[in-house]
């Protein structure tokens, strides 16, 4: 009964995150879902969890959307999710669990440094981007930060960012599922799935008006640097 509560406020936090600030879902919630539930079923919840969420916040900014510069990155970002998808499967999973925390670890640092990358401007930088978050999607449950580094370098507002990330997060995670497959929960866990994600918009959106966007971000930042460098440890413990 424990793991299901905690299984429930882990997908609460995360989708509260995900409101707030518009993106996190998954640096917040995969490491402590792959320790919770296995760097598999953790992976594929992820997945799925994030693109719903990102299915409902598209619906109001749809019309936000760049098709130009969404093309580039959601091809390639198709492109690599067997070989992520591929790579979990074949890995150990202490050494799947020290992957997966590296990757995360990495990812927010240079998030939160706010990297400034040549090679990440234009339709290569857009390639390039789409096809790191594909392949760190399917294989780690974490594909955002490529997409945030893209918008940083390509002068991209937070009004234009979040519904070109909702977009992506949607498609990515579409293709992560197809590869992947859909978590074996049993109807209890699914329904402390959907009910966390459902009061996590509703506290997100309700504090979205009362905590500045700035400090929110690096909370959120903060937090999945902890469960990153948790989850690496793990799995370096485990080799």
């Amino acid at each position: 009964m424990t793991g299901e509560l905690l299984l429930g406020v882990i997908v609460l936090v995360g989708s509260c995150v995900q409101w707030l600030t518009g993106m996190g879902f998954a640096l917040v919630a995969v490491p402590a879902l792959v320790l919770l539930l296995g760097p598999a079923e953790g992976v594929v919840l992820a997945n799925c969890a994030a693109g719903a969420i990102s299915v409902v916040g598209l619906a109001g900014g749809w019309r936000r959307v760049r098709p130009r510069a969404m093309v580039p990155l959601c091809v390639a970002a198709a492109c690599t999710v067997p070989a992520g998808a591929w790579l979990a499967r074949r890995l150990p999973e202490p050494a799947l669990l020290a992957f997966m925390g590296a990757l995360v670890t990495v990812a927010v640092l240079l998030v939160m440094r706010g990297a400034r990358v040549p090679a990440l401007r234009g339709t290569r930088g857009a390639v390039a981007a789409g096809a790191a978050g594909g392949f760190m999607n399917s294989a780690a449950g974490v594909g955002g930060p490529p997409i945030s580094l893209y918008a940083a370098n390509a002068g991209w507002t937070v009004r234009e960012f979040v519904p070109n990330a909702q977009f992506y997060g949607v498609v990515v995670n579409a293709f992560s599922v197809a590869a992947n497959g859909v978590p074996h929960l049993g109807e209890g866990r699914w329904g402390l799935v959907v009910t966390g994600m459902v009061v996590g918009a509703l506290a997100g959106r309700a504090l979205a008006e009362r905590v500045p966007e700035k400090r929110a971000r690096l909370l959120v930042l903060l937090l999945a640097l902890t469960g990153g460098v948790t989850t690496l440890g793990k799995g370096l413990w485990g080799l």
